[in-house]
């Protein structure tokens, strides 16, 4: 039987267990003594909600208008209707090749070929790896094509809750800026403090009675320069995620949105390099020369 997000690799650690998919190099699941860390789908299902998936070569929202770089002229295709924008990049279905695997690492690769919506030629490499950290993902990118190449890169992890919803939880995001955006949920242009807003979460407080859709920067950042935002839940249970220098910016999303099921069951905390309309703004775009390679990494841990 081929299941929906193709090959499925079970990677495991102590009592750590993780299942990345061909799909995507999707993450399907993750969790510590049976308890998941971040809220999963099963096998036979695909991801909605964007759970679990990388997003590239944009994370977040694009405008369908058209943008320009290294002379190339590009125009994404819309696939969210609400808002009349394109969502998060352009691998999230694609089939990655499964390049190595042991058993608490896994590394897949896809190779990006130019198109209408992004006409660069670019790889991109996910490791998967269970340690003493948790588990650390790390992304290399590299341009193939003989013109710099410009990208975005993001990932879509819901933290899980040992509760049937959010209600009871806290959140700490150690962010002192937010993002504005408009009716299409596209950047305004400006940066505003979150301090004196219903955004400031750099002391833990409750999710009760917040609809969070928000990109935070300006990070807080911890002397090797991680950044780490964290979700308490109604039992007492941590799960803290952090991101190193190379992610500044961090989408919260609590899931108001959702269809029924999985409506504010978890936390989406997503590592992003860039803002919604990275690739058209050129605000904190990645640019490679030709040749060129790059990489990042994040980390998700319970405790």
């Amino acid at each position: 039987m081929t299941l929906p997000t193709g090959e499925q690799i079970a990677i495991a650690h102590g009592d750590q267990r993780a299942v990345i998919c061909e799909v995507g190099a999707t993450l399907r699941t993750y969790g510590t003594g049976g308890v998941a860390v971040v809220e999963g789908f099963a096998a036979d299902e695909r991801a909605t909600g964007g759970r679990g998936q990388v997003l590239f070569p944009w994370p977040n929202r694009m405008g369908g208008e058209i943008w320009e770089f290294s002379g190339r002229r590009a125009r994404p295709a819309l696939d969210d209707p609400s808002t009349t924008t394109a969502n998060h990049g352009l691998i999230r279905w694609q089939a990655f090749h499964i390049d190595a695997f042991n058993q608490n690492r896994c590394v897949l690769s896809c190779l990006l070929h130019p198109s209408p919506a992004y006409p660069f030629l670019v790889s991109l490499e996910v490791a998967y790896h269970l340690g003493a950290l948790g588990l650390t993902v790390t992304s290399t990118v590299t341009n193939r094509d003989d013109v710099p190449a410009p990208f975005g890169l993001g990932f879509h992890p819901y933290i899980a809750v040992t509760t049937p919803t959010i209600e009871g939880a806290s959140l700490e995001i150690p962010a002192s800026a937010f993002v504005e955006v408009n009716e299409r949920l596209l950047p305004t242009g400006a940066i505003l403090p979150v301090k004196g807003t219903m955004r400031d979460f750099r002391e833990s407080k409750s999710v009760n009675g917040h609809d969070i859709n928000t990109t935070y920067t300006e990070l807080t950042r911890d002397d090797s320069g991680m950044a780490t935002a964290t979700v308490t839940d109604a039992n007492g249970r941590s799960i803290d995620l952090s991101v190193d220098r190379n992610f500044p910016y961090l989408q919260v999303y609590t899931g108001d949105q959702l269809e029924r099921g999985r409506r504010r069951t978890g936390v989406a905390i997503e590592p992003m390099t860039c803002p919604p309309e990275g690739l058209r703004s050129g605000k904190d775009v990645v640019v490679l020369e030709p040749g060129q390679r790059w990489a990042a990494s994040w980390r998700v841990k319970a405790r």
